[in-house]
């Protein structure tokens, strides 16, 4: 199994644990995805982004269907998140 060294929420300092702490309050936890970015948090910061674009921004697709497509692709392509 692959291993990618992360930084944690405790020591998190900064953009970095104002990112963590965002993405707990909006799941609960800290998804494994999150983890594996937080040795770069301009990039985590652009990930989070994207995400939030794609899944509430605006679009034809409603937020039903969205989830709907990211589980269907999820599912097929083995990914547990």
């Amino acid at each position: 199994m692959a291993w990618i060294r992360e930084i944690g929420p405790d020591e998190a300092t900064g953009s970095l644990k104002r990112q963590l702490d965002a993405a707990v309050q909006r799941s609960g936890r800290l998804w494994n995805i999150v983890r594996a970015m937080t040795l770069n948090a301009p990039v985590l910061k652009s990930a989070m982004g994207h995400y939030a674009a794609i899944m509430f921004g605006p679009s034809p697709l409603t937020r039903v269907q969205r989830e709907l497509l990211a589980t269907v692709v999820s599912a097929e392509v083995g990914c547990r998140y």
